[in-house]
């Protein structure tokens, strides 16, 4: 059992490592998505450099790392807490990957299929927890418009609502988990072309309330690669 448990943690990582939109961007486009919008490799940022089909298809297949490493540790016969270890070594993987030099994407989407499947497929459970997160998600998204603020105080819900519904602890940890390592990932991300002139300051509460550098959405989101200055001839 526990030989089969780490070659998971380890297999878990290796799939969650896949950088799914960065070899999208590479084969439909021939670019390189760290390099515009966000520099995310997520669907959020090849969306607005692709097809919308594409970004879907990525979506699905980022959703359905986080729910297959889970089913796969349920197969082995392994506990939740081991489960939850599995799911989070697919979350590190996707953020900081192998196969990318270790910067990869925000590990929203691979979060929220660990996060949605752990609770519903180890039942019987009121999935209270993940109903106020989806709750906090809607009202920051229809009213204020903030999906990043959202997406953090959805995460941060999980672990607070599973203790206070008396749920298993490993659940109540591992939720814990997953909100640190969105919001570490956030903080430690890359810095941008753009960012020279904001402030560390000001640069954290970009990255916490808005998750990107700057505050003006409509440069960070349509970010292109800086032109090099062509070469002076000789002579």
């Amino acid at each position: 059992m526990a030989i089969a448990f780490i070659l998971l943690l380890v297999g878990a990582y290796l799939l969650g490592s896949m950088p799914t939109a960065y070899l999208a961007g590479r084969w439909w486009r021939g670019i390189d998505v760290r390099q515009y919008g966000s520099g995310n490799v997520g669907a959020s940022n090849l969306v607005r450099l692709s097809a919308k089909w594409l970004a879907i298809v990525v979506t699905i297949v980022d959703l359905g790392k986080g729910i297959l490493v889970i089913w796969v540790a349920q197969l082995a016969g392994l506990g939740i807490a081991q489960q939850v270890a599995i799911g989070l070594a697919a979350i590190i993987g996707h953020n900081w990957p192998v196969f990318l030099r270790f910067s990869g994407g925000r590990g929203v989407l691979v979060t929220l299929g660990v996060a949605f499947f752990l609770p519903l497929s180890n039942g019987p459970l009121v999935p209270w927890a993940l109903i106020v997160s989806l709750a906090l998600v809607a009202i920051f998204v229809f009213i204020f418009h903030n999906l990043p603020v959202g997406t953090i105080a959805g995460m941060a819900a999980l672990p607070l609502v599973s203790w206070l519904t008396n749920e298993p602890l490993a659940f109540i940890l591992g939720f814990l988990a997953m909100f640190l390592l969105m919001i570490i990932r956030r903080l430690t991300a890359p810095k941008s072309s753009l960012t020279a002139s904001v402030s560390t300051g000001e640069l954290i509460v970009n990255r916490l309330l808005f998750d990107r550098d700057i505050r003006d959405k409509e440069a960070w989101i349509y970010r292109k690669p800086a032109r090099s200055a062509p070469k002076k001839e000789k002579g």
